[in-house]
């Protein structure tokens, strides 16, 4: 019976826990950078889900930037997940040297962590679903971007717990 008290009292603490992480500024925000366009989506507060946040129509770099810090500061971010375009045998191509670029230019006006996440094959893994779901070529243009973004900070998210989990059980060995 004592045991099973304390083990009541540990999942308490941790939904406690939970619950207080789940504090002001503890969303995680995805970038998915392109050339006309950046795709969004930020993480619930306690990082289990994506949803996507939008479109960026991309202008100039100062009014690109503008915008992602007010949906940084508006939505509660604090942390910042980029997806890095990399080729198929895992090399850097001209794309991915422009987000390293975008990348150095926001780390200057932002004091939350900056994570960099492969994206290799998202929009094409997103395509694949919009075609199957039979959304048309208009308008799969129109949320691919976003719907990318969404898939990445997924896949991120879905690593993070992983990790997590496994750094637990290690700690209980």
């Amino acid at each position: 019976m004592e045991k099973e008290k304390k083990e009541l009292l540990t999942v308490i603490k941790k939904i406690e826990g939970l619950h207080s992480s789940a504090s002001l500024k503890n969303k995680a925000l995805c970038l998915d950078i392109g050339d006309k366009r950046i795709g969004m989506a930020v993480s619930d507060d306690l990082r289990l889900t994506a949803q996507s946040k939008g479109v960026i129509e991309r202008k100039n770099i100062k009014s690109d930037l503008s915008e992602i810090l007010n949906v940084i500061k508006t939505s509660q971010v604090g942390e910042l997940v980029i997806g890095i375009p990399y080729n198929m045998n895992g090399s850097l191509g001209s794309q991915a040297k422009k987000v390293f670029d975008f990348i150095d230019k926001l780390k200057s006006k932002i004091d939350i962590p900056v994570y960099q996440w492969d994206e290799r094959l998202s929009s094409s893994a997103v395509e694949k679903v919009l075609i199957k779901a039979k959304v048309r070529r208009q308008k799969r243009k129109k949320i691919i971007d976003k719907m990318a973004a969404q898939y990445i900070l997924q896949g991120y998210l879905d690593y993070k717990k992983i990790k997590d989990r496994d750094s637990e059980l290690e700690g209980q060995g």
